[in-house]
């Protein structure tokens, strides 16, 4: 029998903190990774004029730039002051600056580069001990950007190694009274706590547009399934309807003719099955996309015949409605009239929820290849209330439209009305006593 040897929750986090350290400081240490430029679209850089804003995405290489050129002519006076110039002065001037420049390509390799310059800068120099003016001045430069460019944990583990660097520098060292180290500790966990809380806002803020962008495909991903769901709902009447037509007249085809043929008898027993058996699948599709709170309508599905009793439903709800008709009007396929009546029912519904006070026009247009429709209204004369509705009107139009082959445009008018044209193609007709 084998035990199971659980680690202590002690164990546990430093085994972590150590993974931690390693993964951040000391994996892919020598990795190239320039510094770009800032976007053009940042909330102070969009406001500049445009000749300014493309120069203005490189302000962080100019301030690193800015600062090491500084602390290399503080170094150079500095050693200047205390010996003549030589190879000293090289190193307690050039280093941090060259250090500094480096974090702009190899951030992690210059943090240690400075760790490591850092008892170099505090025997070799003079005056200040351990840090002097210009290590000072650059390293905590260096924490700031390497903070900058990489996650917070790493910023307290730079910390953590500054702070035992200079205390064993401090230690190991002269005595100072004027010593640097607890000026470099309390500034630098100051400097990289405002760049952590500063990063961790800037990703959560980017993790919340993210998360805003992610939810904003999936609503319209849901919206447009289930306007195609509605659809194929209300056109599972429509196909029912031919299929059980079809049923019955293969059913009684065989009683129109005298002495029917066994063949035209089992043709039409073979027409009549598959009918049936359609229908039996049509209704199982219709289970699937069928809503928890979906009633199986009691009337048929509408057609233009009945768009006067729309017109008339949203007269009385206030919206003043006409009607035009031209060209000869027929009998369309069933599919292409619901389409046509759902897409004027859901335009004047925009129009009553986002045009209180307007009027609006309906044209219905029969021409040869098939049906127009346009719906345009003025512009709001009450008061717009905000619509608690996900923008489904406008989907469910486009989607219909798409279902037909047909054409669709939606926008808004001179006036500042809004306009829905549809075209629905229809194929043309061949009758026994009709040409094409």
């Amino acid at each position: 029998m084998t035990e199971t040897k659980t680690r202590s929750p002690e164990f546990r986090l430093a085994a972590g903190a150590i993974g931690g350290l390693r993964q951040d400081l000391f994996h892919d240490v020598f990795d190239y990774r320039p510094l770009g430029p800032l976007g053009t679209d940042g909330p102070v850089i969009r406001r500049l004029p445009k000749p300014v804003r493309m120069r203005a995405v490189w302000f962080p290489h100019a301030v690193v730039g800015a600062v090491a050129l500084i602390a290399l002519l503080e170094g150079v006076f500095a050693a200047n002051t205390y010996s003549p110039f030589g190879i000293a002065t090289l190193i307690t001037a050039f280093l941090p600056a060259a250090t500094l420049l480096m974090t702009l390509l190899r951030p992690v390799l210059a943090f240690w580069v400075s760790i490591a310059s850092a008892p170099v800068m505090a025997f070799v120099g003079s005056g200040d001990w351990p840090w002097a003016p210009n290590a000072f001045v650059c390293h905590l430069a260096v924490l700031i950007v390497v903070a900058a460019r990489t996650r917070p944990r790493t910023a307290a583990w730079m910390w953590v190694i500054t702070a035992f660097t200079g205390t064993s520098l401090e230690t190991i060292g002269p005595w100072n009274p004027s010593s640097t180290n607890s000026g470099m500790v309390f500034t630098s966990a100051m400097a990289l706590l405002v760049v952590t809380v500063v990063q961790t806002r800037h990703e959560a803020r980017r993790e919340v547009t993210v998360q805003r962008t992610v939810t904003a495909v999936e609503r319209d991903r849901r919206t447009l399934l289930e306007e195609r769901t509605t659809i194929a709902r209300e056109l599972h009447d429509v196909v029912a309807h031919h299929m059980s037509v079809v049923a019955i007249q293969a059913e009684a085809a065989p009683y129109r003719v005298e002495n029917p043929p066994p063949e035209l008898e089992q043709a039409f027993l073979t027409i009549r099955e598959n009918a049936v058996a359609a229908l039996t699948e049509l209704r199982r599709v219709l289970g699937v996309v069928r809503a928890d709170d979906y009633e199986v309508p009691d009337a048929p599905q509408p057609t233009l015949a009945e768009l006067d009793r729309l017109l008339g439903n949203v007269r009385e709800a206030g919206l003043e409605t006409d009607k035009t008709v031209t060209g000869a009007v027929r009998e369309l396929p069933q599919g292409v009239e619901l389409s046509a009546y759902r897409i004027v029912q859901e335009a004047l519904s925009n129009t009553l929820r986002h045009a209180p006070g307007a009027a609006a026009k309906v044209e219905i247009g029969y021409v040869l290849g098939g049906l127009g429709v346009r719906v345009v209204n003025g512009p709001a004369r009450g008061l717009v209330k905000p619509s608690p509705g996900a923008g489904h009107g406008i989907t469910g139009m486009r989607e219909r439209v798409a279902m037909l082959n047909g054409e669709m445009t939606a926008g808004s008018t001179e006036d500042g009305g809004y306009e829905v044209a549809v075209f629905l193609p229809v194929p043309a007709q061949r009758d026994g006593g009709e040409g094409a």
